[in-house]
């Protein structure tokens, strides 16, 4: 291959390889999907099974192996209607649920957590920026000075332009893993918190569930069972506390 092709191939790679990092995006996108699948996948909790009724189990094996008479009979047997009428009530359940999108958009401490990252993110991004600037920077030169040089000072050049070139790829590639894995770190470190307030919450006021909507999840709920101002309430003056 001609120093010249060598040259137009290496800065046809150049061009194909992503410049650009899009962290904001990574930021946007992956924080609101990990917050919705971190709580969506958390299994509901059992309903517990009402209360079974051993004593008319024990009635009816009385009534046909003993001689007791019918009034006795009569008078050691619950009555159906009672037993029926208390089931509803061991069934009802304490539930309440905060919408996912107001969480993210109102806590202050994922508010404060994004802008630390997207300041990481420009700084990563500005570093990768300069070294694809220097390596543009070496093939130009060498499409410059190629005719002159010798067969063996051009494949050396090259050979060198390529290694740099791998260079600013595995950084590349470096810079996003590094990125995806701080913001999984921060969105995790917000959801523990979040978790460890809804939890004492729940206990705090006897909830049996605390759901988490988003993006229209709940088709119907009746007023009242919306809790994301207080959770909210609670998060920020937590948070605040800390600072």
């Amino acid at each position: 291959m001609g120093p010249a092709n060598a040259a137009a191939a290496l800065l046809i790679r150049m061009k194909n390889s992503s410049l650009q990092l899009a962290l904001n995006a990574i930021l946007l996108i992956a924080v609101g999907v990990l917050f919705y699948l971190h709580f969506a996948q958390k299994p509901a909790a059992p309903a517990t099974a009402p209360a079974a009724a051993p004593a008319q189990e024990e009635t009816t094996v009385a009534t046909v192996d003993s001689a007791e008479t019918p009034a006795a009979t009569a008078s050691a047997t619950p009555a159906p209607a009672a037993t029926a009428a208390t089931a509803p009530a061991d069934n009802l359940r304490k539930v309440a649920y905060v919408e996912s999108n107001k969480l993210l958009d109102s806590y202050k401490g994922l508010q404060d957590a994004r802008k630390a990252f997207e300041r990481k993110a420009a700084g990563w991004q500005r570093q990768h920026e300069t070294s694809v600037r220097a390596l543009q920077s070496a093939v130009q030169a060498y499409q410059k000075s190629a005719a002159g040089m010798t067969d063996e000072q051009r494949a050396a050049t090259e050979q060198r332009l390529q290694a740099q070139e791998q260079q600013v790829a595995q950084q590349q590639q470096q810079l996003q893993q590094q990125a995806q894995q701080e913001e999984a770190k921060m969105t995790e470190q917000v959801l523990t918190k979040v978790n460890k307030l809804l939890e004492g919450y729940g206990k705090e006021n006897n909830y049996d569930l605390i759901l988490v909507a988003g993006g229209g999840t709940i088709a119907y709920a009746r007023p009242g069972l919306d809790i994301t101002d207080i959770v909210l309430k609670r998060l920020n003056a937590q948070y605040a506390a800390r600072k």
